[in-house]
């Protein structure tokens, strides 16, 4: 079954309502876009008292390389035209393509909104799932364009049939597809054989823009990056934040790769804001492989160990390869049971329609997982596993 779904402002604010009125931090403004994380507006104090399961950052922070790395390029705060640490290359030649293949973007988020900005617009719509991360629907939105999302299956996953069906049957009015890999809030992934069935079966000339900002977390072999298509010429996109492994959240820096020709398109649109700190960190971060490794091992065998925790308390969750999962909550819905973590100083999630009984959780320290499983179980009693 195929959903179309028209994305205007007034409709996309009005399936959030619920979502703004659950979280934990609460926005400046009062009206908070899907994919958004709000601003925390009480202390440091208060802020550093939670625990942050929500937004899948990871809890570890930048390894002493980082931080030496961007503490290194204070010097230049003062500057314009500062040496940079020659990011766009070392991203470029840690990719095996050239300098221009690469979109430096505050965040990858800011890569996935200049790619609607780009190539949507009225009349024109974007290609995917829901749930799934929502910053390119809002974007399409924002430049009167709409989207069609097709529901995932039975096993949580990005159907793939239904995509190429679709690409297809409307290929005049679809400006690119749109897929994250693995997938935000389910962290399930699309195979790279999978992958491939899609850009064979598609129109050979329809852009795909595919969200890698989870990759570093996966081991699922049949998994595999989709940048070799880029190599090939194919018109793909790849987004890549250091918000995730490198733990840059609030740095923002990311970046696109794609064909020469696309990211000409797309830079008209770039901020061209990243900042002296970001950059440095960055390259740092692609540099130190032993910290990326060492955050990989810990959050997997964190998230392993809390989900078989779950499970044996009697509640089900979805498999995932990323720094977060999901946990069936049974009949109950997720926009209280974020306000009874809270109470126990616990962030967690938000709605994520329709999957409303379903919380994410992404993955913390030993410490944190640990009060995490002893606030599920005074909020929700044992049961037989099923």
């Amino acid at each position: 079954m195929i959903i179309r779904q028209p994305f205007s402002r007034r409709q996309f604010v009005g399936s959030v309502a619920a979502a703004v009125g659950a979280l934990s931090l609460r926005p400046e403004t009062g009206v908070l876009a899907q994919g958004q994380t709000a601003q925390f507006t009480g202390s440091d104090a208060d802020y550093d008292n939670f625990i942050k399961l929500a937004s899948n950052e990871n809890n570890w922070g930048p390894p002493d390389s980082v931080m030496q790395a961007m503490n290194h390029a204070w010097k230049y705060a003062n500057r314009y035209g500062y040496p940079d640490g020659n990011v766009v290359q070392v991203i470029a030649d840690h990719h095996g393509v050239r300098r221009e293949n690469i979109l430096l973007t505050a965040g990858s988020g800011e890569g996935l909104n200049v790619m609607a900005t780009t190539y949507l617009g009225p009349g024109k719509k974007v290609l995917g799932v829901s749930p799934s991360y929502a910053s390119v629907f809002q974007q399409a939105a924002n430049v009167k364009g709409d989207a069609i999302q097709l529901p995932l299956d039975k096993e949580y996953r990005q159907d793939i049939g239904a995509m190429i069906e679709t690409a297809n049957r409307y290929a005049r009015d679809i400006g690119f597809v749109y897929m994250c890999n693995p997938n935000n809030p389910t962290g399930v992934v699309v195979t790279a054989r999978e992958i491939k069935d899609l850009l064979d079966n598609i129109p050979k000339d329809l852009p795909v823009l595919i969200d890698e900002a989870y990759h570093h977390y996966v081991d699922d072999p049949a998994y595999g990056t989709a940048i070799p298509y880029v190599l090939e010429g194919r018109p793909v996109v790849v987004a890549r934040t250091f918000s995730k492994i490198a733990a840059l959240a609030a740095m923002r820096i990311g970046y696109s790769v794609a064909p020469a020709q696309m990211i000409r398109d797309m830079r008209v649109y770039a901020s061209n804001s990243v900042n002296v700190l970001a950059k440095w960190g960055a390259v740092a971060s692609l540099k130190d492989t032993a910290a990326q490794a060492d955050v990989k091992a810990k959050t997997l065998s964190m998230r392993n160990n809390t989900t078989k925790a779950l499970q044996s308390w009697g509640y089900a969750t979805i498999p995932s390869q990323a720094n977060f999962f999901m946990v069936s909550l049974g009949d109950r819905t997720v926009q209280p049971v974020i306000e009874e973590f809270r109470k126990r100083g616990i962030l967690v999630g938000r709605p994520f329609p329709p999957l409303l009984n379903h919380l994410r959780v992404s993955v913390g320290r030993p410490e944190d997982m640990e009060k995490f499983l002893q606030a599920f179980k005074e909020i929700f009693p044992q049961r037989t596993a099923g």
